[in-house]
């Protein structure tokens, strides 16, 4: 910020100094030239005085630094300074018509032969004959360098300009370092900083509401893992205990075995559901994303639930046609299953999932919809939370982790993809993951 405040300050003390230099040359110029054409004209004047006296002896001992030529009334050179060839005519020079025309004239334009660029003026005498002087133009830049002392006046002002940019940023940026957001009147210094001290404000705010609902997230997804991590190793523990003592009869012995398993099972579950949470949160170690056709893998998911299904006499179908995505197909996976599996855990005993793949210009549309038990409007906001559950009541008989739709959120994520939920109590579910299209 100081660098940018210090370099505007200069570059406009420059511009403002350069622009006023240009205005003072350009106008010493145009002064200049008027000078010198009145010297010119002065010099003419009194040259056509002395010619009724000695006509070009008169001329040849003026001795001018101008170039004289004395031209007839028809054109032709009487007299040159520089040059013995008296042979052209000169009415075809602007400035020689026009004092013919007007009794005086005047131009810049290249000599010849030379070919340096030369100011002339031209003088119409009493007799009708024209006398022309001419001076280098060079002679006037050189009178542009007599002011020559100006250009060591212009780097003092430089120099100057600097040390002011530097000083006018320190008195800009010191209010601003010791201003102190958490003060009453933070502005007071500068009342032009209110808005800057409010947004700075409103986004501590915002940035202390969302790290204090992070901590309310992270001691309850911590809570929510003990909990879930304890119920398990509790019942499996007890088990074990009883095993362990003898106080298991012979023929119960299978049926504590067999819960130990379905508890372990589940513990298993629920760290391998953790560990897909923390990786797609962190969205790394996974491979880069490849053409995957939704279609084929919805298609592979079925027969897969087809026993969970057919225990509630649930039908699956699949419906739609082949598109294929940008994705990560492992995750892509998750997401159809996890989605497929909550449509038979919270249905009607009885009814139907059906998955759909459908392209909507840009975007291809993944539909999972249930005959199920619905979501209460005031619940669908939540439910993609970890851990959270709609009917915690019956999360036993129903089963699984509470983090199936949280993967499937984190999923949508990592393929930049929007979730939509409609859902009536009583009328089932239909989940829609819009993804872009390949």
């Amino acid at each position: 910020m100081r660098r940018k405040i210090f370099s505007y300050s200069f570059l406009l003390g420059v511009s403002i100094l350069l622009i006023c230099a240009a205005l003072f040359f350009a106008l010493q110029y145009s002064h200049t030239l008027d000078e010198t054409y009145e010297a010119l004209k002065g010099e003419a004047v009194y040259a056509a005085s002395g010619l009724r006296l000695g006509e070009t002896s008169y001329l040849e001992s003026l001795g001018s630094i101008n170039h004289i030529t004395w031209i007839g009334a028809d054109g032709s050179v009487l007299y040159d300074s520089e040059s013995q060839d008296l042979s052209s005519s000169q009415t075809d020079y602007s400035e020689v018509k026009n004092a013919f025309d007007t009794g005086e004239g005047r131009g810049i334009r290249s000599a010849v032969p030379s070919g340096e660029n030369c100011m002339y003026y031209a003088f119409l005498c009493e007799d009708g004959t024209v006398l022309r002087l001419s001076r280098p133009l060079s002679a006037v830049r050189s009178a542009l360098l007599a002011v020559s002392p100006i250009l060591w006046v212009l780097l003092l002002v430089l120099v100057i300009s600097a040390v002011m940019a530097f000083r006018l940023t320190d008195r800009i940026l010191k209010p601003l370092n010791a201003l102190n957001i958490d003060a009453q009147n933070p502005a007071a210094v500068y009342p032009e900083l209110s808005p800057l001290v409010n947004r700075i404000r409103e986004q501590q705010e915002a940035i202390q509401e969302e790290i204090s609902r992070r901590e309310g997230l992270r001691k309850e997804f911590s809570a929510n893992v003990s909990h879930e991590l304890k119920t398990p190793l509790t019942s499996i523990s007890g088990f074990a205990e009883l095993m362990r003592d003898g106080l298991v009869p012979s023929d119960k012995v299978r049926e504590f075995s067999g819960d130990i398993c379905r508890e372990s099972q589940r513990m298993i579950t629920l760290v391998d559901d953790i560990m897909r949470l923390s990786r797609l949160d962190e969205e790394k170690g996974f491979p880069e994303p490849e053409p995957v056709d939704l279609y084929d893998i919805a298609e592979d998911i079925l027969p897969r639930l087809e026993r969970p299904a057919s225990l509630r006499n649930i039908t699956l179908q699949l419906t739609g046609e082949h598109a294929e995505i940008m994705g990560v197909a492992p995750v892509v996976d998750e997401m159809i299953f996890n989605l497929v599996d909550n449509a038979i855990k919270y249905n009607r005993d009885n009814g139907s999932v059906t998955v759909s793949i459908r392209r909507k210009e840009e975007k291809t549309a993944l539909s999972v919809a249930d005959t199920g038990i619905g979501i209460p409007a005031e619940e669908q906001e939540r439910v993609f939370e970890r851990f959270y559950r709609v009917d915690k009541s019956h999360s036993k008989q129903i089963g699984g982790t509470g983090l199936g739709l949280s993967i499937v959120k984190h999923g949508a994520q990592l393929h930049d993809a929007g979730i939509n939920l409609k859902s009536e109590p009583g009328n089932g579910t239909i989940v829609t993951i819009l993804f872009n299209s390949r």
